[in-house]
């Protein structure tokens, strides 16, 4: 079996949260070594934003969350105060032999402790350096801080996600997971992984990498801002329904929803068949895709009631042949009891040191060549500290011990 195919890479990674750590997480699930970067005492943010938290052996609450858990796996937790010289000083001594510098600190914030993209490339000139912030780092909001659903709101997200108007509770909504916070995670690697290659293959040198939650959201409302882009338009809340094909949307069964998204004519007759109501594909005004947008309240009506005769997987059983696109509206429970998703190995146990067998979501990428097999759990706060220092810097158990001492690590 190969390497796996970041093996060999060093991470130092200095993000704290969710978008960062995730990425710094993937490109440790691809071979990276990943050093994190934690405060002495609290450590990552996320580590307090539960519950629900892991218990230790003796049934304490501790300050392993399962926001932590989920974007910390393969990696090594090191504390350093970086507001101390000496913890400078190691954060420095840790960048000279790394790759890849990640941090998301406002923007500033490192200049003041010698840690900013300039002094470390004097020290590493290779160096590929990612800031990961909000606004980024040129604009009139770079200095702002903020999370998630800020920019959810801010970029036009929550605009397009609701209740249509009309609707009870109609209005903005926030999606329901941290959505920026991941698509910037993949931007980050992306970024990383494309700066590594361009130094490789290209002679390229180091260099820093920009990366914000604002752009990461702009950016992936990809054909909603076109819509807007083409015709001045701002695309209007459709809850359920779809934006492209029609009919696409919820629709409520006998005991339960389906999701239901028709892509072109052939799948409306096909559709159409399998629910006893053929005469609709030849309507006029479900005809073709734009009549059936056109007129999309009527046919969402005409099929509500067709669905309702019947249960979900009375539905789903009778599309599966025609291939029909469609689906339950699952909750978690019922995610991980689907025998597709079992069979995909979705998620992993892991030993972690309060759970012999810590399940966590699986790297969604498979390999052919390189797969992806070893799941290391999330450290313990500076779990690695003494053994990445002396390793990395040569120093003592004697001076780690003295640094302790003094809130340096």
């Amino acid at each position: 079996m190969s390497a796996l195919p970041l093996s060999g890479v060093k991470i130092l990674d200095l993000t704290r949260v969710l978008a960062g750590p995730l990425s710094g997480q993937m490109l440790g699930d691809l071979g990276a070594e990943v050093i994190k970067i934690e405060r002495p005492g609290t450590g990552d943010e996320a580590r307090a934003f539960g519950p629900p938290y892991l218990t230790d052996p003796e049934g304490k609450e501790n300050n392993n969350s399962s926001f932590y858990l989920c974007a910390n796996r393969n990696k090594k937790s090191v504390t350093v105060n970086i507001a101390q010289s000496e913890g400078q000083e190691i954060v420095r001594g840790l960048a000279r032999d790394v790759d890849v510098f990640m941090e998301n600190y406002k923007v500033g914030d490192l200049k003041r402790y010698g840690l900013e993209y300039e002094s470390i490339k004097k020290i590493n000139p290779r160096i590929i350096y990612c800031s990961v912030t909000g606004f980024g780092q040129t604009g009139p909001y770079a200095a702002r801080a903020g999370y998630d659903a800020i920019f959810q709101a801010m970029g036009g997200l929550m605009s397009v996600t609701g209740h249509m108007d009309g609707e009870p509770g109609a209005g903005p909504m926030k999606v329901g997971t941290s959505v920026v916070d991941y698509m910037t995670g993949m931007n980050i690697s992306i970024g990383v992984l494309s700066a590594l290659y361009h130094r490789k293959v290209n002679g390229g040198a180091g260099q820093h990498i920009d990366i914000c939650l604002l752009d990461t959201v702009i950016a992936s409302l990809s054909h909603h801002f076109q819509i807007y882009l083409v015709s001045g338009k701002s695309p209007p809340r459709r809850g359920t329904w779809g934006n492209g094909g029609m009919p696409a949307g919820v629709f409520r069964c006998a005991d339960g929803e389906l999701m239901l998204v028709v892509g072109n004519d052939g799948q409306f007759a096909r559709t159409c068949a399998v629910l006893g109501a053929p005469e609709l594909a030849a309507n006029p005004r479900f005809l073709k895709n734009k009549d059936r947008v056109i007129n999309d309240k009527e046919l969402m009506a005409i099929l509500a009631k067709l669905f309702a005769r019947n249960t979900v997987n009375h539905w789903l059983d009778k599309m599966e042949d025609p291939g029909i696109p469609c689906g339950p509206v699952n909750d978690f429970a019922r995610v991980f009891a689907d025998p597709h998703v079992q069979e995909r190995g979705m998620w992993v146990k892991v030993k972690h040191k309060f759970e012999p067998e810590l399940s966590l979501i699986r790297n969604a990428l498979t390999f052919s060549e390189t797969p992806i097999t070893e799941y290391r759990a999330p450290p313990l706060l500076g779990e690695n500290t003494l053994e990445v220092l002396s390793s990395k810097l040569g120093y003592d158990e004697t001076k780690i011990e003295d640094l302790k001492k003094q809130g340096v690590v």
